[in-house]
């Protein structure tokens, strides 16, 4: 066994990297829900039916924002440096079985529910910008279902209910976390990433990237402006990218226990695919275009000032 202290210190530098990575995505979030609430705000202040019409799908990027920002939060359960240090700390009666339910539950909302969330939001974002017609955003929660909760319960019935799967998988399929001692004669919980999970993930992966790089040929085809031809090529990339990176990490981690210093780096490696993701994701989606809508509008509206006193200056001119 490792002692905790000496794993602590090769970790540190990781573990302050993500931390950073963190905060910086969640300012950035609140960035974006800032403008969302803005444009939504402008929308219901001017009744411009321009703006209304792009605003329709102001709560589908809110829970685009809104998964990213749970996201984050989530990835501090898994980070031993936070765990240790501001978590353990408030619940000293936490047993080895409990703090092995919150590796549990982080890998659940993670890998079942809340990225897999964000990136079908996503595609809807993106699927819906060649409709002609706006459907609904109801539509947007009945396709979030339909997508997630199968994953969602498969990898909660999984990780929860792993005494049906043992003898029957090996060790890597099934471990959510190990146990290393703490240096004070105690022990304590270091988050892992099954096999099985892993593999689920990237079945879901497979299939996401097969429709999102549909939606993006579909989208480039009828976009003409270079600008967002740019765009979309620039999420197409990242998005599948990332996500082929993530599983090919999430698959190597299982190669080292989480007490070894090559795990850190590859769960980091994990994140920061993720990362790239969402912070794509967010100004492709969210940011850009928001900013975009409003400086076409406030062009829109200075021209029509600008003409209307050219045009009353000309009929004075005419009538003198």
């Amino acid at each position: 066994m490792i002692n905790l202290s000496s794993l602590l210190y090769l970790n540190f530098a990781i573990d302050l990297a993500t931390l950073s990575l963190i905060i910086l995505l969640l300012l950035f979030s609140l960035l974006s829900l800032c403008l969302i609430f803005y444009l939504r705000f402008r929308t219901q202040s001017s009744n411009d039916n321009y703006l209304d019409r792009f605003n329709a799908f102001w709560t589908v990027r809110l829970l685009l924002v809104i998964f990213i920002i749970f996201w984050t939060l989530n990835e501090l359960l898994r980070i031993p440096f936070f765990r240790i240090g501001y978590i353990y700390p408030f619940f000293t009666s936490l047993t080895l079985s409990q703090q092995d339910n919150l590796c549990k539950i982080h890998l659940v909302l993670s890998l079942g529910l809340l990225e897999p969330g964000f990136l079908v939001t996503l595609l809807f974002l993106l699927h819906v910008s060649i409709k002609q017609k706006t459907p609904r955003g109801s539509w947007a929660f009945a396709f979030l279902l339909a997508t997630c909760l199968p994953i969602s319960l498969v990898q909660f019935l999984f990780v929860f209910f792993q005494r049906l799967a043992v003898g029957l998988l090996p060790n890597i399929f099934l471990v959510t976390s190990t146990i290393v001692k703490d240096g004070l004669g105690g022990n304590t919980v270091l988050c892992a990433f099954p096999l099985f999970s892993t593999a689920l993930f990237g079945a879901f992966g497979i299939v996401y990237c097969l429709y999102f790089m549909f939606s993006c040929w579909s989208v480039i085809s009828l976009v003409i402006n270079k600008t967002l031809r740019v765009r979309i090529r620039i999420l197409a990339f990242t998005v599948l990218a990332s996500i082929g990176l993530q599983v090919l990490f999430l698959g190597l981690s299982v190669l080292w226990e989480p007490k070894v210093g090559a795990f850190g780096a590859v769960a980091f490696l994990v994140f920061l695919s993720t990362f790239a993701c969402a912070v794509v994701g967010e100004v492709i989606l969210v940011i850009i275009p928001i900013i975009d809508s409003l400086a076409v509008r406030g062009d829109s509206y200075r021209w029509n000032i600008t003409h209307s006193v050219t045009m009353e200056d000309s009929n004075k001119e005419e009538s003198l």
